[in-house]
């Protein structure tokens, strides 16, 4: 089974190897039909320093790394 990608925006690079990224997705509400945003933040491990806030990525799902990091960095998004 292929692991989980996903096209997000990062929020903070705060920490050391890991950042935050903020994934966007649209939900249709069931009875009236209205779409909407929903966004939902994740932490990735980010091993090279070269991401900034702002900056658009491709997150890919891994083993866990830590308590609440399950995802790691594959590259910049354009």
């Amino acid at each position: 089974m292929p692991k989980k990608q996903l096209k997000g925006v990062v929020v903070s690079n705060k920490m050391q190897k890991t950042i935050v990224v903020k994934v966007e997705r649209i939900k249709e509400h069931p009875k009236y039909k209205r779409r909407y945003k929903v966004y939902k933040k994740y932490k990735a491990h980010n091993e090279r320093a070269g991401v900034e806030i702002g900056d658009k990525v491709l997150i890919e799902e891994c083993r866990p790394l830590s308590k609440d990091k399950h995802w790691k960095v594959i590259r910049k998004a354009s």
